[in-house]
Formats: C-alpha cells, structure tokens, sequence
C-alpha cells in the first residue's frame, strides 16, 4: 500500500472543512486551493500580483516539505475574481515557472471564501523517482 502524508499549515479551515494543505501519495503531492492568508489577515490588498506571489511562495513553501520543488510542479489551477487583472497573476506565476512551465489553467469565479481574496492557486507535483 502507498504511503500517505497529510500535510497542515494550521489555517483555521483544516480543521472545520476537514483538508489538508497538501497530500502526498507516492509521487503526486496536490496543494489545495490556497489563499493569500497569513495569520488569518490577508496579504497583498487590492492587489492580484501581490496575492499571487504570496500564495505561490505559500505553496513553495508546503512543496518543500512534501520533498518537492517548484520544478516538480505538473499542473497549476487559477482562480481569480477580475479575470480583466490576469496580467498581473501571471506576471507571478511566470516568476516562478517561466522554465518549468506546467499545465497551467486561469478561470474567473463569482467569489473566493472571503471577499478580500482575490486569488487562489492549486497545484500538483509529480516527484520523479520518488520511494
């Protein structure tokens, strides 16, 4: 049987909504949605870049842990609320990805969890030749 590790940042969500911040199963570790939340106030105000970038050093961050890096990323999901401003989530994304260049998908939602957030970023690692 593949071995499963759950992994937590602590958010006040875990727990009432009952996820993970990430899962790793073998090879595939998949980040949840993530926000740009830090001790449940939110980072970057009125501004997508600046959420983006927090949120992808969020999800970095939980990678690291999970033995992975940015490198292993597959796959991307992005969630915005102007879909108008998708330049400036991009401009994030390609800092970090621009040579690794996952699969990568941006839609627009009518909200996120709290109206403040205006991004939310997935992804999926897969970690070659990983036990």
């Amino acid at each position: 049987m593949t071995k499963r590790t759950n992994y937590a940042s602590g958010a006040p969500w875990e727990s009432v909504v009952g996820y993970s911040r990430a899962v790793r199963i073998g090879n595939v570790v998949e980040v949840s949605g993530t926000v740009a939340s830090c001790e449940g106030k939110v980072v970057g105000e009125n501004s997508m870049y600046e959420q983006a970038r927090y949120v992808l050093q969020k999800i970095g961050d939980v990678l690291t842990t999970a033995g992975a890096t940015y490198a292993d990323v597959v796959r991307t999901r992005i969630f915005v609320t102007d879909i108008s401003r998708w330049e400036e989530v991009t401009r994030a994304h390609g800092e970090v990805f621009s040579d690794i260049r996952p699969c990568a998908t941006m839609v627009e939602v009518s909200a996120l969890i709290a109206p403040e957030y205006m991004v939310e970023i997935e992804a999926t690692a897969y970690i070659p030749d990983a036990d």
